[in-house]
């Protein structure tokens, strides 16, 4: 493995035979920015494991409006759920940068040698559907600023890199796609970001956010 994971994703779990193991079942392959890896809707059974570059995973209402499930990074599995049920793709994952990854065709036969990553697997599973039943309270409960400031202390969390006055984080979303991870439209992001800005707890560039008081806007958060 030649590149950093983000702290618990699927790669992290595994030993370094598994991993090989992984990496001899696949081939790698890249995409630009904008590509897409899956589509919503799509019958095809292969998995991505991402080894460089951020990704979205997003979906589309009955009116056309995007709302992004999750971002991804490094070490991260993508389309493991339409590999085992073979049922169609429930996201459209985009490449939210340059990415590069590991594609493996026939994943049940890989589980199949390596059971161990198989309950690893369903652990990566039941925390991914805990992150979708948290998220689905936040929207309830949780005003427009709120569900920003989470986002963005999700985001400085995984990707922030320590700068002076704060945490920088280089966002991979625009306000649209921000708007839809937050379930709140362009306008209510953008008046988020500026009551954020008002009470000093960030400081906003192009796809860019400087957290000055990261303790104020976990408070926020919450």
């Amino acid at each position: 493995m030649n590149f950093t994971p983000e702290p618990g994703e699927f790669i992290t779990m595994l030993t370094s035979e598994e991993i090989t193991a992984l990496y001899a079942a696949g081939r790698p392959r890249r995409w630009d920015r904008g590509a897409t890896m899956f589509t919503e809707g799509d019958v095809s059974d292969w998995v991505l494991l991402l080894t460089s570059g951020r990704v979205k995973a997003s979906s589309h209402t009955a009116v056309g409006s995007e709302v992004v499930l999750a971002v991804r990074g490094p070490g991260a599995l993508l389309g493991e759920f339409a590999a085992i049920d073979r049922l169609p793709r429930s996201a459209t994952v985009t490449a939210l940068e340059p990415v590069e990854g590991i594609v493996v065709r026939d994943f049940p036969a890989y589980l199949q040698e390596n059971g161990r990553v198989a309950v690893l697997l369903m652990r990566l599973i039941t925390a991914k559907m805990r992150d979708s039943d948290r998220k689905r309270i936040e929207y309830g409960a949780f005003d427009t600023a709120g569900r920003v400031a989470t986002r963005l202390v999700e985001l400085a969390e995984r990707y922030g890199e320590a700068v002076d006055g704060g945490v920088r984080v280089s966002l991979p979303l625009s306000q649209d796609e921000l708007a839809g991870w937050t379930g709140a439209s362009r306008e209510a992001v953008s008046k988020a970001l500026r009551s954020l800005r008002d009470r000093g707890l960030i400081e906003t560039g192009r796809r860019r956010v400087i957290v000055h008081d990261m303790d104020g806007l976990r408070r926020r958060a919450h």
